[in-house]
């Protein structure tokens, strides 16, 4: 089934520090408003104010690299972000969104098509996704992973009963 949503396009290299600013790491915490209010203000001035619940951001290499800093991506998903999907992930970066419940796909070429503004059709199922008419293939996700995502990251799968889940063990 094909999801629709608007796109925010940003380049390689992405650090973590630029996603959420390292300065307010331990004043607003444990306060999503807040967190949503400083998601990409050094990159990007007008996202935390324009962002809409179901948006995608669409990124170049290496999304999240520097810090595990966990308010990279619980910023995104204080603002209603959807998924990221990227040329590639930082590692601690990508298990960061899938712990915490954001979707985080790799696709390559991706961020050649996209732009801010643009529309992209998502299937998760069939692992495509369209940009301007043009489909590109991904790697679907592992059921492991879509179900930590859906219940809304890894403490929240694990207090579901994971295995209960996945069909026991």
């Amino acid at each position: 089934m094909r999801s629709r949503h608007r796109i925010w396009a940003y380049g390689d290299h992405v650090n973590t520090d630029v996603i959420f600013p390292g300065k307010f790491t331990y004043s607003v915490q444990h306060d999503p408003a807040a967190l949503a209010s400083h998601a990409l203000e050094d990159l990007d001035p007008t996202f935390a104010s324009s962002v809409r619940l179901g948006d995608v951001i669409v990124a170049g290499r290496n999304w999240g690299n520097g810090s595990s800093r966990e308010q990279a991506v619980t910023c995104l998903l204080a603002c209603g972000l959807r998924a990221i999907i990227a040329e590639s992930f930082a590692r601690i970066y990508y298990r960061n969104a899938i712990n915490n419940g954001l979707l985080a796909l790799t696709c390559p070429g991706v961020s050649v098509l996209a732009q801010t503004g643009l529309e992209l059709a998502l299937d998760l199922e069939a692992g495509e996704l369209e940009i301007g008419g043009q489909t590109l293939q991904f790697a679907p996700l592992p059921p492991s992973v879509r179900h930590i995502v859906a219940a809304g990251g890894l403490i929240s799968y694990l207090q579901a009963g994971a295995g209960k889940q996945e069909g026991g063990g």
